[in-house]
């Protein structure tokens, strides 16, 4: 399997190229030259697999064998989800309403990104351990758990620095570094956010996993539709379904974002421009203006036409933008619908959630299940539809607070979140505060640990 860039001046690479890779030498994104295409005798053997069958064979298809065989490459993804909470590492909630929840969020960091990142850095270190190698990664944004997981790490191999800005705003000189091809190869840096392909591979098991969990039967002739709602920012999900999308599986993609309405404008009108500034929001991961994997999209949509996407983003990038030509939007707008979604209906929605089900969304996922409830109170026609849940509630006590969901206990530490999870809402006083018990017992025994250390 080969891999172009999206504007069609850096050369092809292989799987492994495109891995440690990230953003292509010309500015542009790696996608497979050719896209494999599944038939429905293919569809039926897939719809048996569990998440991590899912994963293996969609990476056996998109690596290749003679690059990484089969039993090593099964091998290391078993390894990736190992230290999953749940034992079908993906999990499917199916709630009142026709409601199906896919929580995304087992891995250690309660987040999606972990499902992608674990395979991952398996490929990284299997690829530098027979290349006898190293790397230094660069990494963005993060949560404060996130924060305080990284700042925490007693190793003399990572370095965390502090610098102001959204994530928009760092991108920018993260993408500038990577322009600079002798600076990249000099220091061996590489990127993980989800501009990487292997990230974007990953990401296409969650659009089959809910497909078949999802799809009545696969009996009919054609197959039926189920529609996935996809919460984003930076479109990583929008474009590993796109691409599951057009290799054969039949799924109705609905983007959902929230006042960072970009997406949503490109979609309905073919604006793909910049606001004045990010807004802030309670889905705060999704506080992002550039969706860098909408790159990917344009070309697909454009039939590979490098030329095409390389002068839309060359465009956006000197003016902050784009008018999509009119072929362009069309066909944009016949493969995904869209929905943007305020603050005030996040929390509503995740009222009326916990009302319905006792179960606890996180805003993000919130996000996408508002535009379900908009359809079933439409008493719009029943498509089976999956909602991709990226995050656990428990990462955002302050939207849960929000939403008014607040026990009226005066209990000291209430659990709020899904029942497997090891996270606690926390009330000391008048001021709550989240606790994930895994990583603060991490965090205690290795600052006890350094502090022994130091007296000594």
């Amino acid at each position: 399997m080969w891999y172009v860039s999206t504007r069609g001046v850096a050369p092809r690479v292989n799987f492994e190229g495109a891995l440690f890779s990230g953003y292509a030498p010309d500015g542009g994104l790696f996608m497979p030259e050719e896209l494999p295409q599944l038939d429905r005798g293919t569809l039926c053997q897939w719809s048996t697999l569990s998440y991590p069958g899912l994963v293996k064979e969609l990476c056996a298809l998109f690596i290749g064998s003679e690059l990484l065989p089969k039993d090593e490459l099964n091998d290391l993804i078993d390894r990736a989800f190992s230290r999953f909470r749940h034992r079908e590492v993906v999990h499917l909630s199916r709630l009142r309403n026709g409601l199906n929840v896919l929580e995304l969020w087992h891995g250690v960091t309660y987040a999606f990104k972990d499902l992608s990142l674990s395979c991952t850095t398996q490929f990284l270190q299997y690829f530098l351990e027979k290349r006898e190698k190293h790397v230094t990664v660069v990494v963005g944004h993060c949560t404060k758990i996130q924060e305080l997981q990284m700042t925490t790490v007693l190793k003399q191999n990572v370095h965390v620095f502090g610098v102001e800005g959204n994530s928009d705003e760092l991108d920018e000189p993260i993408k500038t570094v990577f322009a600079d091809v002798a600076f990249v190869k000099k220091h061996n840096l590489m990127s993980l956010n989800s501009i990487n392909w292997s990230r974007v591979l990953v990401q296409m098991a969650h659009h089959f996993f809910a497909y078949f969990q999802c799809t009545p039967s696969l009996d009919t002739h054609p197959l039926p539709l189920v529609e996935v709602v996809v919460p984003t920012g930076a479109a990583g999900n929008l474009a590993a379904g796109y691409i599951a999308q057009k290799i054969g599986l039949p799924i109705r993609l609905v983007v959902a974002v929230n006042r960072n309405d970009i997406i949503h404008r490109t979609v309905q009108q073919g604006d793909f421009s910049l606001s004045e500034a990010v807004k802030s929001t309670l889905a705060s991961a999704m506080d992002i203006q550039v969706p860098y994997n909408m790159e990917r999209v344009f070309w697909l949509l454009s039939g590979s036409d490098s030329q095409v996407t390389r002068a839309l983003m060359e465009q956006f990038e000197r003016t902050q933008s784009v008018n999509l030509p009119k072929e362009l939007h069309s066909k944009l707008s016949e493969a995904v619908t869209s929905v943007s979604v305020s603050d005030e209906a996040i929390t509503q929605t995740m009222g009326r959630c916990w009302d319905e089900n006792q179960y606890l969304l996180c805003p993000h996922s919130a996000v996408a299940v508002n535009y379900h409830y908009q359809q079933i109170d439409r008493q719009q026609p029943s498509t089976p539809r999956c909602c991709l849940a990226p995050a656990s509630a428990a990462k955002f006590p302050e939207a849960v607070l929000a939403a008014g969901l607040t026990p009226e206990t005066p209990a000291e530490i209430v659990a709020l979140e899904h029942k497997e999870t090891r996270c606690t809402l926390m009330r000391r006083g008048d001021n709550w505060m989240l606790m994930l018990r895994d990583t603060i017992e991490d965090l205690s025994r290795q600052w006890r640990s350094h502090a022994l250390n130091t007296s000594q």
